[in-house]
């Protein structure tokens, strides 16, 4: 995957946008007003940090050498991906999702309607 099938799949999901609240190169893909997943534009190759369940954290970590503790994030809570081919395009958009379900599992009611996660 790419940056621009990275961002695709991402804004065709419900409540999702996207920003640069930091600096011109990282970009933000928030659920609501919460943020799922992250990227640095200037990174080669392509690094992503995903919200992560803390146990499926530490299988993935375990398994893939492409996946690591999140850099400059929660490690318990937070991966870095490296998108360099060696992953497939399956377990990356899984993972993308995960993280999208994790952000909208902690809204509350009132959020989720307010997006459509309902």
């Amino acid at each position: 995957m790419n940056i621009e099938e990275i961002r695709n799949y991402c804004l065709a999901k419900p409540g999702v946008s996207e920003s640069f609240p930091f600096d011109e190169n990282t970009l933000v893909f928030k659920v609501g007003n919460k943020i799922f997943l992250l990227t640095g534009l200037d990174h080669f190759p392509l690094k992503i940090n995903l919200k992560c369940n803390p146990d499926k954290a530490i299988i993935l970590r375990e398994n893939h050498p492409q996946i690591t503790p999140g850099f400059h994030m929660n490690k318990k809570h937070w991966n870095t991906i490296v998108i360099d081919g060696s992953l497939s395009v399956n377990l990356i958009t899984e993972l993308i999702d995960h993280s999208y379900r994790l952000v909208i599992k902690g809204m509350n009611r009132k959020e989720r309607l307010k997006y459509g996660l309902m």
